[in-house]
């Protein structure tokens, strides 16, 4: 079961997801070629002693085993679909994509969003990836109101990738978010409309629709944390963190 927030609480979260969102769109105007994904994580890591916040990505592990991620920002790039490793060695080109995650916590409740930009001019086609997974995402959150589910959601964000010719990263998920980085409920990006859990006011959830020119498959490296298409093909990443109220919705991580 999703774990419902109080009203302070919520009003706290939104409070984080404003700074989160200053912080990741200061790192996403860094973005232009010859600046290393290492630069872009010491930027996030500058703006977040600024704010008070706390990193919630670094340190973390997933399942509490294997590696612990080593940085506040993940940063992935072209093929890398979520969780990129930034490194120095890792120089960004003209034309390539790169997608930005980060999560912060503040007043100890987590918040979670990500974006993905163009490394100055992108091809069209990486173009209408990008707006087509950012377009979905928003498709997603006008899903989110009290007595709907969370296949609502899902069929919502499947419909745009579908529609597009676009392939949804199916074996990664959205997910609940607030006293943990990682809480129930799952919040997929396909399935079918009417399914899964009822939304209810108090519910506060990290939607992030990942899609990919290619096939949907994935695999990951061996530092056991990026995770990549498995035929190479460029991919997409957007996310919020979003509340449940009597009212709809409230995105507490926009601008």
């Amino acid at each position: 079961m999703a774990i419902i927030k109080t009203a302070k609480e919520i009003e706290l979260l939104a409070e984080g997801g404003k700074i989160l969102a200053d912080i990741l769109h200061t790192v996403a105007a860094a973005v232009k070629p010859g600046v290393s994904t290492l630069d872009l994580d010491h930027l996030a890591r500058e703006e977040m002693k600024k704010f008070g916040v706390k990193p919630a990505f670094e340190g973390y592990r997933m399942g509490n085993q294997g590696p612990k991620y080593p940085a506040v920002l993940c940063s992935s790039v072209d093929h890398e679909v979520v969780h990129g490793i930034p490194s120095h060695k890792k120089i960004l080109k003209e034309g390539q994509i790169i997608g930005l995650d980060l999560g912060i916590i503040h007043k100890e409740l987590y918040t979670d969003s990500a974006l993905s930009v163009a490394v100055g001019k992108a091809s069209k086609e990486n173009e209408k990836l990008l707006r087509v997974t950012r377009e979905a995402l928003e498709a997603g959150i006008a899903q989110v109101r009290p007595g709907n589910k969370i296949g609502d959601i899902a069929h919502a964000i499947q419909s745009c990738a579908k529609k597009a010719g676009f392939a949804v990263i199916r074996d990664l998920i959205g997910h609940g978010v607030g006293h943990e980085l990682h809480e129930k409920p799952d919040v997929p990006n396909y399935g079918r409309a009417g399914t899964l859990e009822e939304l209810m006011p108090g519910m506060v959830i990290a939607i992030e629709p990942m899609f990919t020119r290619g096939d949907w498959r994935i695999t990951f490296l061996d530092d056991g944390w990026t995770v990549v298409t498995a035929d190479g093909s460029p991919s997409a990443h957007f996310e919020h963190t979003v509340a449940v109220t009597t009212a709809g919705h409230k995105v507490l991580t926009a601008k």
